[in-house]
């Protein structure tokens, strides 16, 4: 039996933020990179969270589900925040799920399949409320579609933030500086990472335990998190498909517990060395191809299908340039009726790069936005990657989470990884070499910065190696022109698990749901439903078009298709439209 002081440790941190929380910004779920962007995969399906309060929910070691978000089921979970101490405290996971349309003693019903978003820090529980509709599409009636908020995440608990309040944690992710290719920033966002490893450290009302359990936030106890809900279901080996951060996950998990591998397919591979020695030195191996990808296809649409056309690819390229030369010169007010700022030579570069994540949604608008920022006219370009200005609901005891990804985070990464010497000298030498190599470096620069104050800890967690004789074979996916995860650490990573193969998907973005491809959603669904892998080598083409008068030819192709493939392609083409810009640090 827990002891109720066990679990009374973690509801103390919400109790408090919610009794001195006054004020709150609105509930932003940005989610989306690794890259001072986030990874997260995101939609913007969202049911609205309405008044579903979590902590009616009480916390149990079985699953007990409860109606929520009108289509959904919610529960939450316990499991020990300390594995090597399983009679000690508690943490509480949040999961909600889009049930199987079978009965689960039908022969038929496969049981639960996990999903992670990416990250670190994305919440699973925000992914399935607004695609686990979609996932189920692909996936087929007799699984259950499983999110889940990490440890430290979102609605789970402990929460994983330094700040007392909603209003406070809005404040301070409005203060953040993007590196802008110089060093002018590097001294004040290297102070800004050292104040909030302070924060964390040394505690504060909400948090003054806080040492006590940020070493548990990590990727190994959230792989174990994961057992623990597979086999809450009723089964024993995991399902799961995990982008970005949520390879780290995936691989982690096959390392560590190989034979308890059902169907695991890793989409939008890092390489899980590199983030646990806190480098992230080799993510923007592709970017360069992911940008070469807008030229050229803005090229081939041709005036008609592409405002920012110009007669070859190296001019479009060069009248980029332009704009960056000319917006740093004179940056332009905005105004746009749900939010203000400044389109400078940072907006406009970030905002370039974030729509290199998501090409089949944002390269048509991309290029509108551009064609019009060349007339003078910048709202449509600030609106890309627009955040609504705070409002402050005083007089309200919200609860205090953290769906902001710029929040979860550190706790994740920076705990995952090795610790890296917290002096500015090293900060700077880091951004100069990362800036060296690629001409995204500086802004990449964001992520291992955050992790330049953070507390210093022994360790103990697994790290490494990857290398596992799996149970059942790996799925790993990468695309050829992914700008965060390039195709190279997907063929990385297989190496390390026996028989597992890559599917290679031909199109730019981030992770394999960035383009729509109908090859790859079968694949996926035949290696969940079948067991089915791809032979080695093969590649899937896109199968829809981010540019109108390509598109067109494409649609006109699947006339034939039959209903299954043409359900296969919606679904796909709906979670590629439902992308979000992810946010910088």
């Amino acid at each position: 039996m827990r002891s109720p002081s066990r679990y009374k440790f973690g509801l103390l941190l919400v109790a408090l933020a919610r009794a001195i929380t006054v004020c709150k910004g609105s509930n932003q779920h940005i989610l989306g990179g690794f890259n001072g962007h986030s990874h997260a995969i995101t939609a913007e399906e969202v049911i609205p969270e309405g008044d579903y309060i979590w902590e009616n929910i009480t916390p149990t070691k079985e699953l007990v589900w409860h109606g929520c978000f009108k289509t959904r089921e919610c529960a939450r979970l316990l499991v020990p925040l300390n594995y090597t101490d399983e009679s000690g405290e508690e943490a509480a996971i949040a999961l909600i799920r889009v049930r199987s349309k079978l009965p689960v003693d039908s022969s038929e019903y496969r049981g639960p399949v996990l999903f992670n978003p990416g990250g670190p820090g994305g919440s699973g529980v925000d992914f399935i409320r607004g695609s686990g509709d979609r996932f189920a599409q692909i996936l087929g009636p007799q699984f259950d579609i499983v999110g889940f908020d990490p440890r430290g995440i979102g609605r789970s608990i402990p929460t994983a933030t330094p700040f007392q309040t909603g209003a406070e944690m809005v404040l301070w992710n409005q203060q953040m500086h993007i590196m802008d290719g110089t060093d002018d920033g590097v001294p004040r966002a290297w102070a800004r990472a050292h104040i909030f490893g302070n924060l964390v450290h040394f505690g504060n009302l909400v948090q003054q335990h806080a040492m006590s359990y940020v070493k548990h936030i990590n990727t190994e106890n959230t792989a174990r998190d994961m057992l623990r809900i597979t086999e809450a279901h009723g089964f024993s080996k995991l399902q799961y498909w995990g982008f970005s951060y949520g390879s780290v996950l995936g691989s982690t998990f096959a390392s560590i517990l190989p034979d308890k591998v059902g169907r695991l397919v890793i989409d939008g591979i890092v390489d899980a060395e590199n983030y646990f020695s806190t480098l992230w030195s080799n993510n923007l191996i592709d970017t360069h191809k992911t940008m070469q990808s807008f030229y050229d296809g803005c090229y081939e649409a041709g005036p008609e299908g592409c405002p920012f056309y110009a007669p070859s690819p190296k001019l479009i390229a060069q009248n980029l340039t332009s704009l960056y030369n000319s917006i740093r010169k004179k940056p332009i007010p905005v105004v746009t009726g749900t939010s203000y700022g400044i389109m400078d030579f940072v907006k406009l570069r970030s905002t370039v790069f974030s729509v290199l994540y998501s090409p089949f949604k944002f390269f048509h608008p991309l290029a509108q936005a551009l064609a019009d920022l060349a007339n003078g006219n910048a709202t449509a370009l600030y609106k890309i990657s627009e955040t609504p200005t705070f409002k402050c609901a005083c007089g309200h005891e919200p609860e205090l989470t953290t769906t902001d990804f710029t929040q979860g985070f550190p706790f994740l990464a920076c705990t995952d990884g090795e610790p890296i010497p917290s002096g500015l000298d090293y900060a700077k030498q880091q951004r100069q070499g990362l800036a060296e190599s690629s001409e995204w470096g500086a802004m990449w620069f964001n992520i291992p910065l955050a992790c330049s104050g953070w507390p210093q800890f022994p360790r103990t967690h697994f790290q490494g190696p990857f290398v596992a004789n799996t149970s059942f074979p790996l799925l790993i996916v990468g695309n050829t022109a992914d700008p965060v995860t390039p195709l190279w650490a997907a063929k990385k990573m297989s190496k390390g698990f026996t028989n597992s193969v890559v599917l290679t998907q031909d199109t730019a973005g981030h992770c394999s749901l960035s383009t729509p491809s109908l090859c790859t959603a079968q694949h996926i669904k035949s290696y969940f439903v079948n067991g089915s892998l791809p032979a080695a080598g093969t590649i899937c083409e896109a199968s829809r078009s981010p540019w109108p008068t390509l598109d067109r030819g494409l649609l006109s192709l699947q006339s034939t298709l039959s209903v299954e493939d043409r359900q296969l392609l919606d679904a796909s083409a709906a979670l590629s439209r439902f992308a979000r810009i992810p946010r910088f640090f």
